[in-house]
């Protein structure tokens, strides 16, 4: 009872995480990107290769947790779900420590987890399958619990839930890399209000506070600093102090939690730096072509979308990219490029706001089809 109750459970926390990020794999092949950054383990090189990391990531994880809740190869399917943990294990405890990934996607959009938490949750699964494996090690002479060392059956179930189960998320995951993903946990989703979310958020924003790293230049002692004290304490700034700011070592940490929303991030300006964002959310209609990788963008099919968004006379036109030159025929304007991947699945990818309101999103090369 305890042990199956324990399968259970453990099962379906890996079908859960591996579902929420078929749904959307793009989304989790940049989180994937992040981890071979400069800033974290430095292999540019396997970049192009994050969605297909991704995807073998979120078939292991659907499939062996689909086999663990059938109890199907049971030493198999134990002995990779620990292998996989301790691998993720590593991955959120190096995120946690260094403070570099500070979101690994567990869960993809729908639940997230500070590094820390991602860790703990880890441990506990680990925890969780060595206790299986404890518990179920008798079983081990079996060749599944669907036959009998003694006397074969011919039992189908295992098989064709396993087959009836690959097909749904094959079709999910198929979904979410050709057109937008089947279920969307993002904040951009179709209905959004961006004008009513801006508002939340400027009536309960976050609250920061910088800590500066000060060396002392006669001892050598280092101290963290917040700027409150930093700015009554005149000994750390008067002249002839011996205490200097190590600019590169200063943090910024969070005091108090607004309103949390990834519109924060919606920020949109031209290339001379002046903000575009009111214009565009409170326009009555908007149409807002993004491109992330601009370098990559099919010159084709960029002069297609640009060809069609022109020819609604009623909307206020952008095009949005990391490059100031990137469209030809609308205005362009610029977006951090990590904010733009939250919003676009795609590239380019094209978003219609009416008054504000997300109304119409799809890859472009849907919008021109």
């Amino acid at each position: 009872m305890i042990k199956g109750l324990l399968r259970f459970i453990v099962a379906i926390i890996f079908i859960l995480s591996g579902f929420v990020k078929a749904v959307d794999l793009v989304g989790f092949s940049f989180k994937m990107e992040e981890y071979f950054e400069p800033s974290v383990f430095d292999m540019p090189f396997f970049v192009k290769f994050a969605l297909l990391f991704s995807i073998i990531v979120v078939v292991l994880e659907l499939w062996l947790g689909f086999m663990l809740l059938l109890k199907f190869k049971l030493k198999f399917t134990l002995s990779a779900l620990i292998a996989l943990c301790v691998f993720f294990g590593f991955l959120t405890f190096y995120s946690a420590y260094f403070n570099v990934v500070t979101d690994c996607g567990c869960f993809g959009d729908a639940i997230k987890f500070t590094p820390w938490e991602s860790f703990v949750k880890d441990i506990v699964l680990l925890v969780g399958l060595l206790i299986l494996f404890v518990l179920y090690r008798k079983e081990w002479n079996k060749k599944d619990d669907y036959s009998s060392s003694t006397k074969p059956r011919n039992n189908k179930f295992p098989s064709i839930a396993f087959g009836l189960f690959s097909g749904i998320m094959i079709f999910i995951m198929a979904q979410g890399l050709i057109n937008e993903p089947i279920i969307d946990f993002r904040d951009y989703k179709i209905g959004t209000d961006l004008k009513a979310e801006k508002v939340k958020i400027n009536k309960n924003p976050s609250e920061y506070k910088t800590f500066y790293s000060l060396k002392n230049s006669k001892t050598g002692e280092v101290l963290k600093v917040n700027q409150d004290d930093y700015i009554n304490q005149t000994k750390y700034w008067e002249e002839g102090s011996p205490w200097k700011i190590e600019e590169d070592k200063n943090e910024s940490k969070l005091m108090k939690q607004g309103y949390k929303s990834e519109i924060a991030k919606f920020k949109i300006e031209d290339p001379t730096g002046i903000d575009l964002t009111d214009e565009i959310i409170n326009a009555p209609k908007a149409i807002l072509v993004f491109s992330y990788h601009p370098k990559e963008v099919s010159a084709d099919l960029l002069k297609k979308v640009e060809a069609k968004v022109n020819t609604d006379k009623t909307a206020v036109v952008y095009g949005i990219s990391t490059i100031p030159t990137t469209f030809k025929t609308i205005k362009n304007a610029m977006m951090d490029g990590t904010a733009i991947k939250t919003i676009a699945r795609s590239n380019p990818f094209v978003l219609t706001l009416q008054n504000g309101k997300i109304v119409d999103k799809q890859p472009a090369k849907n919008y021109v089809d």
